[in-house]
């Protein structure tokens, strides 16, 4: 099973560039998180799921089962299901398995080759499925296959919407109102506001994977994009940061060098860092918020015994 593919590689490539070269001429310099999702950034996260430390996963995993059967009682038509940053498609097994009415499923991602054998395995599973993979960058509007006709429930699990600004959440949720359609509805993970202590320990791994996870995006720009950064003198730091409510995952430099991205040079002194993801955190009411301003409503919310973790029902 072959993925539609939104971006031809040159096009997606001349992105990358841009977006890194931007990214490295700031003051603070940054890099997109959603570039960390090539196959082996995609297999890294896979394992920091697993990680005991990591708590949204398992989290969110084990509410899912509950979650699937009480909206399949609200859903008394035929949906379509399409999933945001689909990943290795886990998740949506646990709502294949409950809900009765789903047709076909349509999994967005911007790793292919990782969406194309999960979505094959998961075409295995569920035959009478029609399984549409898409590669692209799902933050924006994406054009989905004609034959979807019914009604669409997106489904957007794992807390990925707190690696967006509070501002670029808002345009994703409205980007993806209008790739839903009209009476759509979107099943959306949100990290809660906890102990920081919690926090911390998920972001800093004992085995150090998301060490390792952060450190391959720059390998993936020596790769793709013809860098030369030394991997080995960049190094993992995540903290919380309280005033923003949020956890920021950065690459410090631990030498002053250079670093030549194409015909770009860019200088780095001892102890500068490249900020290369933030994961909000949000309550109840601040999420409800911000999804009121994209033209959603939340219909419903699930959440464990600790509060970690909440589950949004979002309405058009």
């Amino acid at each position: 099973m072959e993925a539609l593919r939104c971006n031809l590689n040159p096009t997606f490539l001349d992105q990358f560039t841009n977006d890194v070269l931007t990214g490295l001429s700031q003051q603070q310099k940054t890099l997109p998180s959603k570039y960390f999702y090539n196959s082996r950034g995609s297999r890294l996260f896979d394992r920091i799921c697993d990680l005991e430390e990591y708590y949204p996963y398992r989290t969110e995993l084990s509410l899912l089962p509950r979650i699937a059967q009480e909206v399949s009682a609200l859903l008394q038509q035929p949906y379509d299901i399409v999933e945001f940053g689909a990943g290795s498609l886990v998740k949506i097994r646990l709502l294949l398995q409950h809900l009765e009415h789903i047709r076909n499923f349509v999994p967005l991602d911007i790793a292919g080759e990782h969406l194309n054998k999960a979505s094959a395995l998961l075409k295995s599973e569920f035959p009478a499925l029609s399984v549409m993979p898409i590669v692209c960058d799902f933050t924006r509007k994406v054009s989905l296959p004609t034959e979807l006709t019914l009604p669409r429930l997106g489904f957007f699990p794992g807390s990925t919407i707190g690696n967006f600004t509070p501002q670029a959440a808002q345009t994703f949720l409205s980007n993806a109102r209008k790739t839903l359609g009209p009476n759509a509805m979107l099943l959306i993970g949100v990290d809660s506001k906890k102990d920081p202590h919690i926090l911390h320990r998920a972001y800093n791994d004992s085995l150090g994977v998301t060490a390792e996870f952060n450190v391959n995006l720059l390998q993936r720009i020596n790769e793709e994009i013809c860098g030369d950064f030394d991997v080995q003198a960049f190094q993992h730091y995540a903290f919380y940061n309280t005033r923003q409510g949020r956890i920021e995952m950065h690459l410090v430099s631990q030498k002053r060098q250079e670093v030549t991205i194409g015909h770009t040079r860019f200088s780095f002194a001892e102890g500068e860092s490249i900020h290369t993801e933030n994961s909000h955190k949000y309550t109840t009411q601040e999420f409800r918020d911000l999804a009121q301003k994209a033209g959603w409503q939340i219909r419903s919310t699930w959440a464990d015994e600790q509060q970690l973790f909440r589950v949004h029902l979002l309405s058009s």
